[in-house]
């Protein structure tokens, strides 16, 4: 949800969400939102935001559960401190508001594009909320591999672009870049496991993966069927195997012309796309066959093979 403004020339928002009433009693001391300013400002775990604020960590410990309860901030991530795994804390959103009566039907103010449950992890209040990996286009990993796959996430970033409504900080990162800590979010992955090291992270946690002992074909656990041809590409939703609570949307090939064929699927059928695969819905899981329709030797369009 956002709330927007007029001012002058221009329309301005910012990502809101919606608290319980009785929580007000939650912000309603000076520490509490001295706690928020700073979790604002540099998301942080509790003993370094006593530190900051120069107060004692039992009573940010305290505020702390409160908040979180309430549904103002949540944990972003776990780090090792001192032998023992400290939370770090950051916003749910960047304002909050509480309504004592109901929405109305109101004059249309600002049209934006409904947010799909498929992407709803992804997208949150019209935000991107997730670190977008491409494989490096310099030789990494054991086969020395070159990405030719990334400059497809232009295509993907401006497909996402159409659900949003704030343009956040860069998001995008190589594979050859990714730490630890960037494992413990939410995860968008163009590119199979020999060009994105990323992807070869999640490959068995797939139900549709690639096999490495068949020449790298993707194999389907869900249909026990192989698909060998080039331009086959997947497009796989799954929880993040690295941080509960996290997905990982992999949009992959076994080589770039099949990576190709599944942003084709995600631009141009989307709506197949969260259908989720034809052997159990329930499974976000699809595989799709690159078509070259108007003969010039590049996938334009695909069907779908599960």
């Amino acid at each position: 949800m956002i709330i927007v403004k007029k001012e002058k020339n221009k329309i301005l928002s910012i990502p809101t969400s919606e608290v319980n009433i009785n929580s007000i009693r939650t912000v309603g001391s000076e520490l509490a939102v001295k706690i928020l300013k700073a979790i604002y400002e540099k998301p942080d775990y509790p003993l370094g935001i006593a530190r900051r604020l120069g107060v004692n960590e039992q009573k940010v410990y305290y505020h702390i559960k409160h908040l979180e309860r309430a549904g103002i901030i949540e944990v972003a991530d776990r780090v090792e401190k001192s032998g023992s795994t400290a939370k770090i804390y950051r916003l749910k959103s960047k304002s909050f508001f509480f309504k004592l009566g109901e929405f109305e039907e109101a004059n249309k103010i600002i049209q934006v594009r409904n947010e799909s449950s498929f992407l709803k992890e992804f997208i949150h209040e019209g935000e991107l909320n997730a670190k977008i990996i491409v494989g490096s286009p310099d030789p990494h990993g054991p086969e020395r591999a070159r990405s030719r796959d990334g400059y497809y996430g232009i295509d993907l970033a401006l497909f996402l672009g159409t659900f949003l409504n704030y343009v956040p900080d860069l998001s995008v990162k190589l594979d050859t870049e990714v730490r630890e800590s960037d494992l413990n979010n939410n995860l968008i992955l163009i590119g199979g496991p020999v060009i994105n090291k990323v992807s070869e992270k999640v490959n068995n946690y797939l139900p549709i993966f690639f096999k490495k002992d068949s020449g790298w074909n993707l194999f389907s656990k869900l249909s026990n069927k192989s698909y060998s041809d080039e331009e086959t590409g997947a497009i796989v939703k799954i929880d993040n195997p690295f941080f509960k609570g996290k997905k990982v949307l992999l949009i992959a090939g076994k080589r770039y012309s099949g990576t190709r064929a599944a942003i084709t699927a995600m631009l141009k059928h989307f709506d197949e796309v969260k259908k989720g695969n034809s052997k159990d819905p329930n499974v976000k899981a699809r595989v799709v066959l690159g078509l070259d329709l108007n003969s010039d030797g590049i996938v334009d369009d695909v069907d779908f093979l599960e």
